[in-house]
C-alpha cells in the first residue's frame, strides 16, 4: 500500500519522494522487516514513555484524540501518532502536543530510510520507525499511538509493552489484507477482524474494549487469553450510558462527564472508551476534571466536521457543509444517525476504488438530495457508474469539489464524504489546515 504526501519544505519533500517510491512487496506481511529496521536504529520502541495503544475499524483515531486532550488537560506532556494525515504528513507525528517540525521530520525520515535501504520497507514501516525514534529521543510523560491497518501485523505492534491497550468499534474494512485465509486464525469474517485487532494485546497489560457481537467478543477474549492480557470489555468491567451527558461507571465508581463538542453519538462512545482506558492504567494519574475538560476541548478534523467560512464553503451559497472521511458501513451508519436531525444533504463523494459505495449510500438513502462524484486525490477512485446501482438518484461527475458545489441544485445542506484523502484536499482548499 502506498500513500500520498507532499510538503512545502524541500528537505521533507526529498524524503517523502523516497517514501512514495516504497510499496509493500507482493506477498510480504509480517513484522520481521520493521523489527530489523528498529534493531539497526537502536530499538527505539523499547525506550519510549508509557504507551496508550489503540486499534479498531472505526473510532480509533477519535479515541486517540480524546486520550491526548484528556492527558494534556491533566498537565501531562503527550507524544501522539495517528494516521493517515489529511493535508500535511507532519500530522502523523505530534511531539509534546505540537506537529513535528519540518527539520526534525526530514532528519528522522532520512535516518530511517538510509538504515533500511536494503530491506525494502513499506511506507508505514518507515513512518512507524521514524515515529518511535522521535518518541524515544524527546522526553514526554506518555505516548498515544494509533495502529494502522489491522493490529497483529501492524508495524506499531513491535512495541513490547504498553500502559494500556484499547480497541474501538469493529467492522469490515481492508478485507483484502485482513481476511486472507491463514492457518490458526478464525475463518468467520468478524471474528477474524477481532482477532487481528486484539492481537495488539500485551502480556499483563489491560486490553480495554467496546462491546461486540458474541462471535467477535469471544475472539477478543480468546486472543487476549493466549497473549496473557486481562480483558476489560464494555458491559463486563466498564459501561457508559449516553444521554444528556456520559454516565460512566466501572469498579472504581461512577462519573458524570459532558458530551463532546464533536458531533454524533459515536463520538461520545469513543470518549467513553478513552476514559475507560485511562481508568484501567497505572502509568499516570488522571482526575475526573481533566477527563471532562479534555472531552469538551477535543477536536478531530474531517469527522462530521462542519466546515468554517472559506473558499469551498463560499460556493455552497450559505448552506452548511459537512465533511467526513468515512468510507465503510459503520462510518455510513454513524453519519446517518447524525444527519437524522439535520436537513437533507447533497452528497459530494470521492471513494477509493477498493471501497464499497453502498457503505455510504445505503445508510444515507433517505437523506440524500443529489449525488456528485469527484476524484479521490492521488488514488484510483470509483467512477460515477459504480454508484448508480445503489441509488435511484441521478449521479453526476465533476473533476473537483468546487465545480461540484457550484453546480448543486437548490435547497438542503452538503455532505462531502468517502475518503480521508478527499477530506484532506477539501480542508486544504478551504484553508482549514490541521495544526
Amino acid at each position: 500500500m502506498r500513500d500520498f504526501a507532499i510538503s512545502d519544505n524541500a528537505a521533507v519533500q526529498a524524503q517523502l519522494d523516497r517514501l512514495g517510491a516504497l510499496s509493500l512487496p507482493s506477498g510480504r506481511l509480517g513484522l520481521d522487516t520493521v523489527r530489523e529496521l528498529c534493531a539497526r536504529l537502536g530499538n527505539p520502541q523499547d525506550r519510549m514513555p508509557p504507551v496508550f495503544h489503540v486499534a479498531g475499524t472505526n473510532g480509533k483515531g477519535s479515541t486517540c484524540t480524546y486520550l491526548r486532550y484528556i492527558l494534556e488537560a491533566q498537565g501531562l506532556t503527550v507524544h501522539s501518532a495517528t494516521k493517515p494525515h489529511l493535508v500535511r504528513y507532519n500530522e502523523r507525528i505530534r511531539i509534546a502536543g505540537a506537529l513535528i517540525d519540518d527539520e526534525l521530520l526530514a532528519a528522522l525520515l532520512k535516518e530511517a530510510l538510509d538504515a533500511g535501504a536494503d530491506l525494502e520497507p513499506s511506507f508505514f514501516e518507515v513512518t512507524t520507525v521514524a515515529t518511535f525514534m522521535a518518541f524515544s529521543r524527546i522526553p514526554a510523560d506518555v505516548c498515544v499511538i494509533e495502529t494502522g491497518l489491522g493490529g497483529r501485523l501492524d508495524a506499531t505492534n513491535v512495541m513490547p509493552t504498553a500502559a494500556v491497550c484499547g480497541i474501538a468499534t469493529l467492522g469490515m474494512d481492508h478485507e483484502a489484507f485482513l481476511l486472507a485465509p491463514e492457518d490458526g486464525v478464525p475463518s468467520d469474517p468478524l471474528a477474524r477482524i477481532a482477532f487481528e485487532k486484539a492481537s495488539i494485546a500485551k502480556p499483563g497489560v489491560p486490553l480495554v474494549t467496546m462491546a461486540y457481537p458474541e462471535r467477535a467478543a469471544e475472539s477478543v477474549r480468546a486472543t487476549a487469553a493466549q497473549i496473557g492480557a486481562p480483558v476489560v470489555m464494555r458491559g463486563h468491567g466498564w459501561d457508559a450510558a449516553i444521554g444528556e451527558a456520559i454516565a460512566y461507571r466501572d469498579e472504581q465508581g461512577a462519573l458524570t462527564l459532558p458530551l463532546p463538542a464533536l458531533p454524533g453519538q459515536h463520538q461520545a462512545e469513543n470518549a467513553a472508551l478513552a476514559v475507560a482506558m485511562i481508568r484501567h492504567q497505572r502509568a499516570v494519574p488522571v482526575s475526573p476534571e481533566a477527563m471532562a475538560k479534555g472531552i469538551v476541548e477535543a477536536r478531530w478534523p474531517a469527522r462530521l466536521q462542519r466546515l468554517g467560512a472559506g473558499p469551498v464553503t463560499a460556493l455552497a451559497q450559505g448552506r452548511t457543509v459537512w465533511l467526513d472521511g468515512g468510507h465503510n458501513p459503520d462510518a455510513g451508519l454513524a453519519i446517518a444517525r447524525h444527519l437524522e436531525s439535520q436537513p437533507p444533504v447533497h452528497l459530494v463523494m470521492g471513494m477509493l476504488a477498493n471501497k464499497d459505495p453502498s457503505a455510504i449510500l445505503k445508510p444515507l438513502a433517505d437523506r440524500a438530495l443529489s449525488i456528485s462524484v469527484v476524484p479521490a486525490p492521488g488514488h484510483d477512485a470509483h467512477r460515477p457508474e459504480d454508484f448508480a446501482p445503489f441509488t435511484g438518484l441521478p449521479v453526476r461527475s465533476f473533476s473537483n469539489v468546487p465545480d461540484a458545489l457550484a453546480a448543486l441544485p437548490a435547497g438542503g445542506d452538503v455532505l462531502i464524504v468517502g475518503s480521508l484523502y478527499l477530506a484532506g484536499e477539501v480542508l486544504r482548499l478551504n484553508q482549514e489546515v490541521p495544526d
